[in-house]
């Protein structure tokens, strides 16, 4: 399969052709094309000194509280003394690391970098409770050397605004800013110049910088692992529910064409089966990266609080908060099928070359997604509003 960094989102290489000639090869060229994409890996390293709250972090980033079954442990003693995989629970192509900090006996400052294996790692995430330290900076520095990205993130910014909230002049919004150019100041001190410092909650993901950090990390990955990283990405505010939304929508076009190429297969009873996976894949997509499947909304039940009945009140989609089967999407699909006829004529143009047997169907299943993906996208913005605002 080509480098996805040389892909046109819009085509396919070889996707033209094989549509006028041969429909199998075409269906086979866009799935692969598809679990390529679906498929790329991010590795996350996670690191800092005893106490920073490095497995609060990395539990947070992965959806979890800190009692979870699959959480990294976490406590006032050293619980990472061997680099640790945490894969992403609805995701196993991205993992958070948890890595030891810098200058410990069995980590050496000079061997560090070539112990944890650093050349697996897409970017560094340097966390402190605190204040940064020296032994963050040497590690910044071999990971300048390496010519890999970095972040400064002070994980406990909510313990700050607390007690600052006693004194009577208490403005939040100068408190963050006193406390980013302290931190700045004492780690440019340090030696490190224009340090990317962020003031985050593992707690409350949605408050302080965090948003601006994942708008960093995103501009900084390389375009082949921005949807990647997207999709992960707790539904910290609205604009992470839309990009995720926009992301899915160009990719409806692929789904579509795959759907409308098993529609037209002429065997008796194969097209129904071929439509519906491909739809079930797409429709299970969402649902996972919207946050809307059943563990995900349950895990946020207890992280927030607010009980998971109260979360599956405000959802309308039949699809969310339920197993993704084919028997639930042809439900869905068919309740959906009037109002698909009622819709404007698609955004989409077919794929040059699609058979004219084929492009009907095309038509209504990206009328059909573009409607589940709506709804669902829906869902998500009145489940981040019930449960974080």
């Amino acid at each position: 399969m080509e480098d996805l960094d040389d892909l046109n989102q819009e085509e396919i290489p070889g996707v033209r052709e094989d549509l006028e000639n041969d429909t199998a090869a075409a269906a086979a060229r866009i799935q692969e094309y598809l679990e390529t994409l679906n498929n790329i890996p991010l590795n996350i390293a996670i690191t800092g000194e005893t106490g920073a709250g490095k497995s609060t972090f990395v539990n947070a980033l992965r959806g979890l509280s800190n009692d979870d079954e699959k959480a990294a442990p976490t406590g006032i003693t050293e619980s990472t003394l061997e680099c640790t995989p945490y894969p992403h629970p609805n995701y196993l192509n991205v993992t958070l690391w948890d890595i030891p900090g810098i200058g410990t006996t069995k980590f050496p400052a000079d061997k560090y970098l070539k112990l944890v294996g650093f050349e697996k790692f897409d970017f560094f995430i340097i966390i402190s409770g605190i204040r940064f330290t020296e032994n963050d900076v040497k590690l910044v520095k071999e990971i300048e050397r390496m010519e890999k990205k970095f972040y400064f993130v002070l994980s406990k910014i909510d313990n700050d605004i607390r007690a600052e909230r006693r004194e009577t002049d208490f403005s939040e919004e100068e408190t963050l800013k006193v406390i980013r150019e302290d931190c700045v100041h004492r780690v440019a001190q340090l030696g490190i110049e224009s340090p990317k410092v962020f003031l985050v909650s593992s707690f409350e993901l949605h408050l302080y910088d965090f948003p601006l950090l994942q708008q960093t990390l995103e501009r900084d990955l390389p375009k082949n692992k921005r949807d990647t990283l997207l999709f992960v990405m707790p539904n910290i505010n609205p604009e992470i529910i839309i990009k995720k939304k926009e992301a899915f929508q160009n990719k409806v076009y692929y789904y579509a064409t795959l759907s409308a190429i098993g529609s037209a297969v002429p065997l008796p009873g194969l097209s129904m089966v071929v439509d519906l996976a491909v739809l079930v894949s797409a429709v299970t997509e969402y649902v996972f990266a919207f946050g809307l499947n059943v563990s995900s909304l349950k895990r946020l039940s207890a992280r927030t609080g607010v009980p998971y009945a109260d979360l599956c009140a405000v959802i309308n989609s039949p699809l969310a908060a339920a197993e993704i089967t084919k028997e639930r999407v042809q439900q869905a699909l068919t309740e959906l099928k009037h109002r698909a006829t009622r819709t404007a004529a698609s955004r989409y143009i077919p794929i040059f070359g699609i058979p004219l047997a084929l492009i009907f169907s095309f038509n209504e299943n990206c009328k059909t997604l573009e409607l589940i993906l709506d709804e669902l996208a829906d869902d998500a913005q009145r489940v981040f509003e019930r449960a974080l605002v």
